[in-house]
């Protein structure tokens, strides 16, 4: 019977962007802020997906043993470390959160059947790797305030209740909506980056956050003048919003995942999902 199980764990590290054959122009260019010497920490925290069949002791894997092997070859050499000098495989490559990920399934991979390595670097920012070569998935959380009202023009008050339910009342309601950006691509071997943060940060802010951020959706955003603002369509219109301006970024967007409150939440992927392998977010934030 195949499985997958999920071993949490932390780590406290910190590190520095800076390319020696750059100038200090082109490095702050391409790291901003994180160029800063002598560097800048995270408290680190670390899921490692395992996958095989139950044995007769109902496991994968004795968690026990999975534990003593992640502390033993990441977390004991990492915590408390200054990243760009505790692997070798930092001096090529810069220990960007991405990198980092792809690095511990390397150094985990000869004693564990992972089927994934998910490393948040802060509770908005993470990235996932599966073992493809350089591919890496990063993951942008962040947040807009927005009103709406769930009911179709063409429908009468009494039938739009009767779909939407308190959702229709005409003078709408409000949600605190959490969007996550999932981008894949694949990890350059020299900036450690699958895509400029603080671009796509930015590409996030102004076609999202912005336009959506204190807004009734239904009057204030075109789109949603004849498309109920849903989560689900809310979400695919991000999509709609998202995918060409990262595509210009030299990335793709993977997910849209919105988070409308602890109890609702939806993501749309631009391609098939069904191979994935991805832990809850939420869950995950958590317990950060």
């Amino acid at each position: 019977m195949q499985c997958v199980i999920h071993r949490r764990a932390e780590f406290s590290a910190s590190h520095r962007y800076w390319l020696p054959e750059l100038t200090e122009a082109e490095n702050i260019q391409q790291f901003g802020p994180c160029i800063r010497f002598p560097g800048h920490g995270h408290n680190y925290v670390l899921f490692v997906s395992i996958g095989g069949n139950l044995d007769k002791s109902g496991m994968v894997l004795n968690l026990s043993e999975v534990k003593q092997v992640i502390s033993r070859e990441v977390t004991t050499q990492l915590d408390f470390s200054y990243l760009n000098e505790a692997w070798p495989e930092f001096q090529q490559t810069l220990p960007t959160t991405e990198n980092l990920a792809r690095v511990i399934w390397q150094r985990l991979a000869p004693y564990l059947p992972l089927v994934q390595v998910q490393l948040f670097e802060h509770p908005k920012l993470w990235a996932d790797y599966q073992g493809n070569d350089m591919e890496a998935y990063l993951t942008i959380s962040t947040h807009f305030s927005a009103a709406h009202r769930l009911a179709r023009p063409d429908l009468s008050d009494a039938e739009n209740w009767q779909i939407y339910g308190k959702c229709a009342r005409p003078n709408g309601h409000g949600h605190n909506y959490h969007l996550e950006v999932t981008v894949q691509g694949q990890i350059n071997p020299r900036t450690g980056m699958i895509v400029d943060l603080a671009a796509c940060q930015k590409v996030i802010d102004d076609y999202v956050v912005e336009p959506f951020d204190h807004t009734f959706l239904n009057k204030d955003v075109p789109y949603f003048a004849d498309v109920v603002p849903t989560a689900e369509n809310i979400a695919v219109y991000i999509r709609q919003l998202l995918q060409q301006p990262i595509s210009g970024l030299g990335a793709k967007l993977y997910r849209v995942k919105l988070i409308e409150s602890p109890n609702n939440s939806c993501e749309v992927y631009c391609a098939d999902p069904i191979d994935r392998i991805a832990l809850p977010s939420e869950a995950a934030l958590a317990s950060l």
